[in-house]
């Protein structure tokens, strides 16, 4: 791919932006509103774009500055359109930052291709790979969503709970399947677990009979099911119980959502789980204000957070220049300062601009650690009577 040559006219156009005068700043919500989990992400985009109407709504941003949100589709799965679909936020819409991407492939491709070259800040709220906290991006990538290699020890613990000492697993076949399922083998078994089998799957096929067949002949007592849940991880689980090869499932967090109990009925119930999540006051503060969207959606209060950081290290740098402001996402999410909930944005951005300090709290318990990661918080799912329920916080 052609590397972008843009970088002096985006120091331009962002350091623009960084006058101390009232003008339109521009945010990319840059998501999979298309693709293997459409689903989630409907209730992702206007989570984020609920906190740049709040922060843009009180007038306290900036010297009185608006923020607009211009979405772009990163498919999730495709890197090229991902690339072009940042390339065009950047050059063309000319953001200020980005809030994205979701799903890890495309998130790694966008940041090593475009936004690192182009010195563009970017907070993913659900991009978990492990892999992207070592990856180079000169401190411009932060995310609310914790690793991978923090979800695979939870999965260990609930599984272990219940008693399960023996899984064949399955992941969809690429960053996020591999990571997950290499993080979470890696945990099962340093605590006594056994691995039957760990085998890809491809997303898109319409049969998957070869692989359920091969993950059948392994056996084990459930089915960790790495995958996506309006895609792969889906048909897996449908062909799975079809022929009884399984009849529990394991469900991380890129297979929970309503979509998939709707899809495959009652004979889910009894398959469990994980997704970044909390019991929070933040949490239950959030679940009240929202309007248009379901608050409790996995990754929903990720992309809340991951849009207000952005907004907030503006106001705590005096600039939406990405070169001057990263350096300030860390000061806003962590201690000290006046800890900040949802819909209190308007009063973190006053803070701010007297020279004070705050500690975002936000909806997901934020807390970053380490490169710029969530410390991470998990809500422990089942399903029961055809529906997703909550059953306890890691």
């Amino acid at each position: 791919m052609k590397k972008l040559l843009v970088s002096a006219a985006v120091a331009a156009s962002v350091c623009a932006s960084g006058a101390a005068s009232a003008e339109d700043i521009k945010l990319g919500v840059f998501l999979g509103l298309t693709g293997p989990i459409e689903s989630l992400v409907a209730q992702m985009a206007p989570a984020a774009e609920a906190a740049i109407a709040e922060v843009s709504d009180s007038g306290k941003f900036m010297d009185g500055s608006k923020v607009t949100a211009v979405r772009a589709d990163t498919t999730c799965i495709d890197s090229a359109a991902a690339t072009a679909a940042i390339e065009r936020l950047i050059t063309s819409e000319k953001v200020s930052g980005v809030i994205g991407g979701d799903c890890s492939g495309v998130t790694t491709a966008a940041l090593t291709n475009v936004a690192v070259p182009n010195g563009m800040v970017m907070v993913s709220p659900s991009a978990t790979s492990p892999a992207l906290s070592t990856t180079e991006d000169n401190g411009l990538f932060f995310r609310t969503a914790p690793s991978d290699a923090r979800q695979g020890v939870v999965m260990t613990n609930i599984l272990t709970d219940r008693g399960i000492n023996e899984v064949a697993v399955t992941y969809t076949n690429n960053d996020y399947g591999k990571g997950l399922a290499d993080a979470f083998q890696t945990a099962f078994e340093a605590g006594g677990g056994s691995v039957t089998i760990s085998i890809s799957h491809e997303d898109g096929k319409a049969d998957y009979s070869a692989e359920v067949g091969a993950l059948a002949s392994a056996g084990g007592e459930v089915l960790v099911v790495a995958g996506y849940l309006d895609q792969g991880g889906k048909g897996i689980i449908q062909g799975s119980l079809d022929t009884g090869a399984f009849d529990t499932f394991v469900l991380p967090d890129g297979m929970v959502g309503d979509s998939l109990p709707e899809a495959i009925g009652s004979d889910l119930n009894g398959s469990f789980g994980q997704a970044p999540g909390t019991d929070s006051e933040g949490a239950g503060k959030f679940a009240e204000m929202a309007s248009g969207f379901d608050a409790t959606s996995p990754f929903a209060p990720e992309s809340y957070d991951a849009a207000a950081l952005i907004m907030l290290a503006m106001q705590a740098a005096g600039s939406t220049d990405p070169a001057e402001y990263k350096d300030k996402v860390m000061d806003v999410a962590n201690a000290p300062g006046e800890q900040i909930l949802p819909g209190e944005l308007g009063k973190a951005l006053e803070i701010l601009a007297g020279g004070g300090e705050i500690d975002y709290v936000g909806a997901s318990n934020v807390e970053l650690i380490g490169a710029g990661e969530s410390a991470g918080n998990y809500r422990e799912i089942e399903i029961k009577d055809g529906a997703l329920s909550t059953v306890g916080y890691r």
